[in-house]
């Protein structure tokens, strides 16, 4: 049970350092890509997905599986000792899974605080701020509810328009004569 434990800790720990390295560097993936795909079908320059960066939760599992099954095939070959392999392997998997979920949070949340993310959202919120305000300049705490312009109100009192045909409407964009 302590092995599984430690294993499953230093997945979680694996899973985060593998989830941060491929957000700054994805070289291994796109080498991947460009052998197993033809050329109309590699992926962009600017894509940053990953073997688990951007990748949906069935794919991350098969990846990080994959992973986990040659690793275990490499240690099993080097050392041939029999120990409860399976939990270790099931834990390993899991705890991969988890950190990279873990570090994807933290990075989303790095990504969303940075400066011009605070100062835009500072911005829109001060345009609400200022759509609440009435420009009254009325103080008194008293609430008021603002009156619909007048141009509105006459809109709807009025018929609605019939609409244009198609030849009206291409006259009016000038496409034909």
């Amino acid at each position: 049970m302590t092995l599984e434990i430690i294993t499953f800790i230093l997945a979680i720990l694996f899973g985060i350092v593998w989830y941060w390295r491929e957000s700054k560097n994805n070289k291994v993936y796109r080498m991947v890509n460009k052998i197993t795909h033809s050329k109309d079908l590699q992926m962009k320059a600017d894509n940053k997905k990953g073997f688990v960066h951007e990748q949906n939760f069935l794919l991350r599992l098969v990846w990080i599986t994959f992973f986990f099954v040659i690793g275990s095939a490499v240690v099993t070959f080097l050392i041939p000792l029999n120990l409860f392999f399976v939990q270790l392997f099931a834990s390993g998997i899991v705890g991969t899974l988890i950190g990279t979920y873990i570090a994807s949070v933290f990075i989303l949340t790095k990504e969303s605080t940075s400066k011009e993310n605070l100062e835009e959202l500072y911005d829109k919120g001060k345009d609400f701020v200022e759509d609440l305000v009435d420009g009254d300049g009325d103080t008194s705490g008293e609430k008021t509810v603002a009156q619909p312009p007048k141009e509105k109100a006459e809109k709807i009192e009025r018929e609605p328009e019939q609409p244009k045909s198609a030849r009206d409407r291409l006259k009016d964009k000038g496409m034909i004569n």
